[in-house]
Formats: C-alpha cells, sequence, structure tokens
C-alpha cells in the first residue's frame, strides 16, 4: 500500500508536540475574556418536546449556523455573539471576546434577548437548566462527527449520549497567559479552584435515563464518566502545561477522522501518536496532516481545555441571571494574587463535588473560601456584593 506522506513539519512526535503547544497556547498580556453559554430548547406546548431542527435554522434566518444550513453566512448577533446548536437542540451563544466580565455579561444578555425573540416567533423556547429531566437522550444533528462521537461514546456507557443531547454548561474562556510562566500560573488557578466552584454552582441532581445515582451535577457526571481518555486531562499540577498537554493530546485515542462519506469512525483505541507514527497505515492509507491535528484538538474534552486561549468547561448552566457569577468569579479568581490557601482541601476533587457537591463539609467550606476571595478582587462592586452573597449561600447549604 502506498502511504502518502504527512505535511511539512509533521513528521514526527516532537514536532507535533511543538505546534500543539504552539497553536494551542497563544502567549501575550491577558486581557480578553469570553464565554460560551447553552441552553435546551423546547417547542411550546404541553409536551415540551425538540423542536425540528428546520424551525431552528428558519428561525435563526441569516444567524443559523452552518452545521444546519451549509451556505449560511452564519452572521453573528448584534452584541457579537455566533449562534451555534449541540446535537440534541440544544442553542448556544459563543461570545465575542471582551475587556472584561461586565462587558461580555452586557453583551450575552443582550443576544440572549435577540434569540429569545427569534425562536419564540417559531414557538421554540430557551431552557435555561444544566440537565434535561424530562426527555429522553435524542441526536438531532445527523452530521459524521455526531455519528462517530455517539458510537465511540456508546462503547463505553451510556452517558456520552446524555451529554451530547441533554445537557448544557457555562463556558468561560480566557487568555492563555503573558509567557509560559504565567501560562503556568493561570492554568493552576483555573484547575485549584475547579472543585470548589463545581460545588458551589452544582444544580443538575436530575437528567432523564441516567443510571441510578445520586449526584450534585449530573452534567458533570457524564462528562466524568463518558470517556475517561478522553476527559481527564494531563493533570491538575504542572510546572509545565504547554509540554504535558502536548503529549497527552497526542496520547488520546482519535475519536474520528474525517473522510469522504457518512463514516468517520476511527480505529478502536488507536492514538493520534500511533497515527503519527505509522501504526495506521494499512487502516487508514495516509499519514496526518496539520488539519488533523487541528481536527483532533477539538475531540478532546478535559476541564480546562486549551484553545489558544483556556476554555473552563466544568460549570453548570445557571439558572436566569446567575450565569453572570461563575463568569465574574473565575475573573476574580485569575486577579487574586495566592488561591492555594482556600483551595488546599478541595484541589483534585473532581468527583466529589461533584456527586456531593455542597453536603460535603470541606467542599462546602471551600466553596465559600473561593467565592469570598473572588469577592475581594472583582473589579465591579455590584460583583462582588453578588459573590459575598453567594460564598454566606455555600456557607449555610446543606443539601
Amino acid at each position: 500500500m502506498v502511504v502518502a506522506a504527512p505535511s511539512a513539519g509533521l513528521t514526527s512526535r516532537p514536532a507535533a508536540e511543538a505546534y500543539i503547544g504552539g497553536v494551542c497556547f497563544k502567549l501575550g498580556p491577558p486581557r480578553l475574556i469570553g464565554a460560551e453559554v447553552e441552553w435546551l430548547t423546547a417547542c411550546d406546548g404541553p409536551d415540551s418536546a425538540r423542536p425540528d431542527l428546520g424551525a431552528i435554522a428558519a428561525a435563526l434566518g441569516p444567524h443559523a449556523p452552518r452545521s444546519l444550513v451549509p451556505d449560511s453566512p452564519a452572521r453573528p448577533l448584534p452584541s457579537g455573539s455566533l449562534v451555534t446548536v449541540e446535537p440534541g437542540g440544544q442553542i448556544e451563544l459563543s461570545s465575542a471576546p471582551h475587556p472584561d466580565s461586565a462587558a461580555l455579561c452586557d453583551a450575552l444578555a443582550s443576544d440572549e434577548s435577540v434569540l429569545q425573540d427569534l425562536l419564540a416567533a417559531r414557538s421554540i423556547s430557551m431552557i435555561s437548566v444544566a440537565a434535561d429531566a424530562g426527555r429522553r437522550a435524542h441526536r438531532l444533528l445527523r452530521l459524521p462527527r455526531y455519528r462517530a462521537m455517539e458510537d465511540r461514546f456508546e462503547s463505553i456507557g451510556p452517558f456520552g449520549k446524555l451529554m451530547m443531547c441533554n445537557t448544557a454548561a457555562v463556558q468561560v474562556s480566557v487568555d492563555a497567559g503573558a509567557d509560559r510562566d504565567d501560562v503556568a500560573r493561570r492554568w493552576g488557578v483555573l484547575h485549584s479552584v475547579g472543585p470548589a466552584l463545581i460545588a458551589a454552582f452544582a444544580c443538575s441532581p436530575r437528567l432523564h435515563g441516567i443510571p441510578p445515582g445520586e449526584w450534585a451535577s449530573q452534567r458533570m457526571r457524564t462528562w466524568l464518566e463518558l470517556d475517561p481518555a478522553r476527559t481527564a486531562g494531563p493533570g491538575d499540577v504542572s510546572a509545565d502545561p504547554i509540554t504535558d498537554y502536548a503529549r497527552w493530546v497526542l496520547d488520546v485515542p482519535l475519536l474520528c477522522v474525517r473522510r469522504d462519506g457518512p463514516c468517520w469512525d476511527a480505529p478502536p483505541g488507536a492514538t493520534f501518536a500511533d497515527w503519527l507514527g505509522g501504526g495506521l497505515d494499512d487502516a487508514l492509507g495516509r499519514r496526518p496532516t496539520h488539519d488533523d491535528l487541528d481536527y483532533h484538538l477539538t475531540t478532546v474534552f478535559p476541564p480546562v481545555r486549551a484553545m489558544g486561549h483556556l476554555e473552563v468547561r466544568y460549570l453548570d448552566m445557571q439558572p436566569g441571571s446567575r450565569r453572570r457569577l461563575p463568569i465574574v468569579a473565575l475573573e476574580a479568581l485569575l486577579r487574586a494574587p495566592d488561591v492555594s490557601a482556600v483551595t488546599a482541601t478541595t484541589r483534585g476533587c473532581w468527583r466529589d463535588a461533584a456527586r456531593v457537591g455542597l453536603r460535603d463539609r470541606e467542599l462546602r467550606s471551600g466553596a465559600a473560601a473561593v467565592l469570598e476571595l473572588a469577592a475581594e478582587y472583582a473589579v465591579d462592586p455590584g460583583a462582588a456584593a453578588e459573590l459575598s452573597t453567594e460564598a454566606r449561600r455555600c456557607r449555610k447549604e446543606t443539601r
């Protein structure tokens, strides 16, 4: 068999690791913050059925994503947010980057109002919850990527389809850092505060179709269970996250390989490193290119994902205006000089945080301490007051 050579520069594992470090961690003075906010959708009516994708596309018009309408102009909404649609019909606003959380939250609120009006014209509602408690998981998007995801995840268990179709999150994106030392600091902060913030903002105790088990965040449970090799990440503690992340990415099993046609399934268990090293020559007939590696980077889902910026993925969608709280908290915590003192007892407790949340005394105390620190370093006085209120709630909460 004749095997096509990889593109220039992607000829070895060290070359691939260097490439990942360059594209996943853009260095420069941290200035910007962005967010992605998801809602479940339902047709207006007594049965709250999932809306037809055609109805969503018609409602969005020129704002429809190309996953729904291939020739759509996919225009941003007036305040700069792009609209995307997730496999189960969830709708998402992906903000433009903003200089601070206040500007970001104002823009998201404005675009949310526009989006609600567009969907309401087609009798479609946006539901501000983190997990669907009433409907079975059903995938609407039939794209090859999502077919391959569903096939991969179903070989492991039921959690992947539930995540894809029945959950929603608040994701926060921040600049990676000024230099490698700053990247390590910011990476450490985002990971160390993660369990405490999961506990503080867990609000998905019910998810239709999930196996038995009482969890404060059933949404986060799906991520922990669906494919651990893909979702664990390189670890919470790293002196050099750029190098560690690149090594981890190459050893994650391939989720899919893009081809002509509807089947993008990857050889079971094969990693990107296997493909790069020639181990898949017979199965795939070619070596990977930079485009293949770029795509592989979109198929890893650690709690904090490096995409040029750092993308925090561990927070439940919050009801109503509460969704701004984790955004302003993360902005403030990255400004704090040292978070280690308030995360010493909760760092690394991802599973406990998702499972028991504020029912655990240490997580309850840790969540309150993290939010108190965020309140101390929040620039906006209103945000600081809200975070202080949340800290007091956490100290009292026992559910």
